[in-house]
């Protein structure tokens, strides 16, 4: 049975180290059915974002096509994708 060498049992183990420190992130999605009034609001009301904050993410979204609002364990994440899907937003998980 072949042995893989130390250095890349190094390699696999720093990328798997890397890949349990990267958090999973909530991406919204820019929709043409949303006001960004409304995109304000539930960012505000889901996360507590700051006014400020939430305008920030807002834009983000209208202007870039997408944002990160809120990041951590993929459970976390995965239940903050599926609370923004009941507001009818667009939103996905993916690694920060």
């Amino acid at each position: 049975m072949p042995v893989a060498a130390p250095d890349v049992v190094e390699e696999v183990e720093q990328d798997l180290a890397r890949d349990l420190d990267t958090p999973w992130v909530a991406i919204v999605w820019n929709d043409p059915v949303n006001l960004m009034s409304y995109v304000r609001r539930v960012f505000m009301k889901l996360f507590g974002h700051p006014q400020e904050v939430a305008h920030k993410l807002m834009m983000q979204v209208h202007e870039e096509g997408r944002a990160a609002v809120t990041e951590g364990t993929r459970e976390h994440v995965e239940l903050a994708v599926q609370r923004l899907h009941e507001h009818g937003l667009w939103a996905t998980i993916g690694r920060g």
